[in-house]
């Protein structure tokens, strides 16, 4: 008999076995979108590398946005600058990109940022129905009845007034729970500065570093932008 009901309980852990197969994760992809542009390039030795790692080399920046689609779940992180912007406003509005795609603002369910200045935050206002994932230092600036000097905080009212939902961070966040979509704790460019961490199937892991580094020369030489903390 207790043979038998040990089988019974073999057998029965095999079926619960094939009846609840793993879940299979989310398609993921990552696009970039241009969210600005200087008016000239820079030259970038001094202010971006403490070990001089570039000589007289110039470049042409390019503000960036990303748009993370999890399944049938949108995020954004960063948003540029806002189109009023002088000089440096995007040509197409983040708003205008998705249309292109078909989706609309109130699909995105999360909008991230990576740090407070103007040109990651410009056109957040655009997108009150997005769970706004931002650092907690960064919305403690934010939402201060003094926000300091570079906190471009303007944009964020809704949040701040509570007619929108975020969700500071402190620590690193799983955002879709599943490991593919990480937002990771990098303080140094500002206090609550974080970066975004998108595993890819077909290409691997991608950091996107929000200006905690621009370059493989900064990990390669150990050439840390001057403007960090």
């Amino acid at each position: 008999m207790h043979r038998i009901l040990t089988m019974l309980a073999i057998g029965a852990s095999l079926f619960a076995g094939i009846a609840a197969p793993a879940e299979a994760v989310p398609d993921i992809s990552l696009a970039r979108l241009d969210c600005g542009t200087p008016q000239a390039p820079t030259a970038i030795n001094e202010r971006f590398s403490d070990t001089y790692a570039y000589g007289d080399l110039k470049i042409q920046f390019v503000f960036s946005c990303y748009l993370i689609k999890h399944g049938d779940d949108y995020m954004l992180w960063d948003t540029g600058h806002a189109m009023t912007a002088p000089n440096v406003a995007p040509k197409v509005s983040l708003v205008d990109y998705l249309a292109k795609i078909d989706v609309k603002p109130d699909q995105i369910k999360y909008v991230g940022i990576s740090h407070y200045h103007a040109d990651h935050t410009g056109q957040i206002a655009s997108f009150p129905k997005a769970t706004l994932l931002i650092g907690a230092k960064e919305w403690d600036a934010i939402s201060s009845p003094k926000p300091p000097v570079g906190a471009n905080f303007k944009p964020f009212e809704s949040w701040i007034k509570a007619e929108s939902k975020v969700e500071p961070q402190s620590l690193d966040k799983d955002v879709f729970g599943d490991g593919t979509v990480i937002m990771l704790r990098t303080p140094g460019h500002t206090p609550g500065h974080s970066s975004l961490l998108v595993k890819l199937q077909q290409m691997g892991p991608i950091i996107i570093t929000g200006d905690a580094a621009h370059f493989r020369e900064n990990f390669e030489s150990d050439g840390v932008p001057s403007f960090q903390l």
